[in-house]
């Protein structure tokens, strides 16, 4: 079984920045892709950014390209999401996520049914 445990949500001013962590514990699965999502009140939840074990597929979506980056530490178990210039449409939850593929087409890495396990959340609130 895998855990991951979300943290370093919280309320910002938009400009802001924010560091979410996702540490995974469990089986070993230093070549998993991992995943950011996020969903917001009343919406699906949506891709935010993915990167496999190697970093030779990292994938963003295209509202956050520019300003969020997606990083890993194989030796922490942990995948770090930075985001940066903060807007009020990033407020949502934030659920991290692994799968199984390695190396993952853009397609499969940006849908939700590619991971395998996910954490709990952690609330992202920005406010103008």
């Amino acid at each position: 079984q895998v855990q991951l445990v979300e943290s370093g949500g919280g309320l910002v001013q938009a400009g802001g920045s924010l560091r979410l962590a996702c540490v995974r514990s469990g089986r070993t699965f230093s070549t998993y892709t991992m995943g950011w999502f996020r969903q917001a009140p009343g919406k699906e939840r949506e891709f935010v950014a993915a990167r496999n074990w190697s970093g030779d597929n990292i994938y963003y979506a295209d509202s956050v390209k520019g300003r969020f980056t997606i990083s890993r530490d194989n030796a922490k178990n942990t995948v770090y999401l930075q985001m940066n210039s903060l807007k009020p449409e990033d407020t949502a939850i934030y659920y991290c996520a692994a799968s199984k593929f390695e190396a993952p087409s853009v397609v499969t890495a940006k849908s939700v049914i590619s991971y395998d396990y996910w954490g709990q959340g952690t609330q992202v609130t920005v406010s103008s």
